[in-house]
């Protein structure tokens, strides 16, 4: 199968699990796992943060952050898009009390800052306070667009004027760092704490990674160990992480060159329109026309018969998303298989 579904259904390669095989490996909450430790402080330098701390999957990392940064009755400002909002099974609020207070997120996955702004509020005992402010880089459901360093910074500056946190959910923050040109430590300067995904765009099994200051690492370790992320021997796993970043985080910007020859290949079918004639980072939004025979799960089951796995976004969009196991060959098959089942259609 040529799976577009997520670059969350990369696969360790082979030299991957020799590395991982022959890890380095102590007790990690006992801070003695060496190849965790390692892990940590690259992670923490590569983004220009004072520390970092692993933990097992992007969202207990969102909420670790959350629940370090906020009170209960606390409040946070995020896009109604955000996934922090919409797929983390609202921890935020079931774990936390922590309220969240939704603006609306723009196509270019940015907040309104006068949205933001108006979203603070003051001191009253009848509201509860606001504390942090998250933004997320690449944005999921706005295309997987990157927001700029300039963006970043005009929020960050509301932030310190107000006395709130500023969080990013950088899931995909290498792939907007790529898409942007950037170093990835320029475009996370303006945040007080970042969460970033070892497995997606960068292939390891498992995994992500918290920075911020070294105080607020030290609480996030404790809340780790509440929600149940303290590991142990968990070097087997930070050793791919290790490996991701030394290997798999310049091939990137390949995952980016396909999802664009995709849109490419898909601009000018019958049927189907793109969000985004130029893919922002490595997602391909497609919606079917109204006049297209088929929905979005119909369209999905004719993909599948062709080998072909895609996501679906809405009851006529679907989403594509390139990664480390898309060849340039599969991009022909994928546009070669789409047109054969408009024609049909």
């Amino acid at each position: 199968m040529i799976d577009l579904r997520s670059d969350t259904v990369t696969l360790p390669s082979p030299e991957m699990r020799e590395v991982i095989a022959n890890a380095e490996v102590g007790d990690d909450v006992y801070g003695e796992d060496p190849s965790v430790n390692q892990l940590e402080d690259e992670s923490a330098s590569l983004l220009g943060k004072e520390a970092a701390l692993f933990i097992p999957s992007g969202t207990m990392g969102n909420l670790v952050a959350v629940l370090t940064h906020c009170e209960r009755g606390a409040e946070i400002i995020l896009g109604n898009k955000a996934h922090i909002f919409l797929n983390e099974a609202g921890g935020a609020a079931a774990l936390g009390g922590i309220h969240s207070h939704t603006i609306p997120n723009q196509k270019d996955g940015t907040l309104k800052l006068d949205d933001i702004k108006k979203a603070i509020r003051y001191d009253d005992i009848h509201h509860p306070r606001t504390r942090m402010i998250c933004l997320e880089n690449t944005h999921n459901m706005c295309g997987g667009v990157a927001l700029t360093v300039e963006y970043t910074r005009s929020v960050g500056e509301i932030a310190r004027d107000h006395q709130l946190k500023l969080h990013l959910d950088g899931a995909r923050i290498f792939n907007a760092a790529a898409a942007l040109d950037l170093d990835p430590a320029e475009l996370v300067e303006p945040v007080d704490s970042v969460m970033f995904c070892l497995s997606k765009g960068l292939g390891a099994p498992v995994g992500s990674i918290l920075c911020g200051e070294v105080d607020f690492i030290q609480q996030a370790r404790r809340i780790r160990k509440m929600l149940g992320g303290g590991m142990r021997q968990a070097g087997l796993v930070a050793a791919a992480g290790l490996f991701a970043l030394k290997h798999n985080l310049p091939l990137l910007k390949d995952d980016q060159r396909r999802a664009q020859d995709l849109a490419r290949g898909l601009m000018e079918v019958k049927g189907i329109s793109l969000m985004d004639k130029i893919p922002p980072s490595n997602m391909v939004y497609l919606d079917l026309d109204p006049e297209f025979s088929l929905d979005a799960v119909q369209m999905k089951a004719k993909l599948k018969e062709k080998g072909i796995l895609g996501g679906i976004e809405g009851e006529r969009q679907m989403r594509l998303v390139t990664h480390l196991w898309i060849t340039d060959q599969d991009i022909a098959d994928v546009i070669l298989g789409i047109k054969e089942i408009t024609a049909e259609g």
